[in-house]
């Protein structure tokens, strides 16, 4: 249960970072270039993260390995995190598989 609490916190602090570091659209009218390029660049930062957090997982496992000085805590918490992104990537694109699917199905 604690895990959970901890994903559901970690989780919540990236999509609050995200927010803060996205810029601000703040016409509400038509989607226009400036609209696109932001989500675009959203959507690149998400992916960066994703991986960053990956990399930073790998790196604290190899120096554990290699006798570095890690705390345990710090490790499960990289993998956690981790994991968390890669569920978060898998499931984002699943809904867009999906998403494409049923656009295809749809008659014109």
């Amino acid at each position: 249960m604690t895990l959970n609490a901890l994903n559901a916190t970690n989780a919540y602090q990236n999509q609050l970072k995200l927010m803060q570091d996205a810029p601000d659209s703040g016409n509400s009218g038509g989607s226009g270039a400036a609209g696109d390029s932001s989500f675009i660049q959203m959507v690149e930062k998400a992916a960066k993260d994703a991986a960053d957090t990956g990399y930073q997982s790998e790196a604290l496992q190899m120096s554990s390995l290699t006798g570095g000085k890690v705390e345990l805590s710090d490790l499960v918490t990289a993998v956690s995190n981790a994991q968390l992104s890669l569920e978060t990537v898998v499931a984002v694109r699943d809904r867009v598989i999906n998403a494409y699917q049923d656009i295809i199905k749809m008659s014109i």
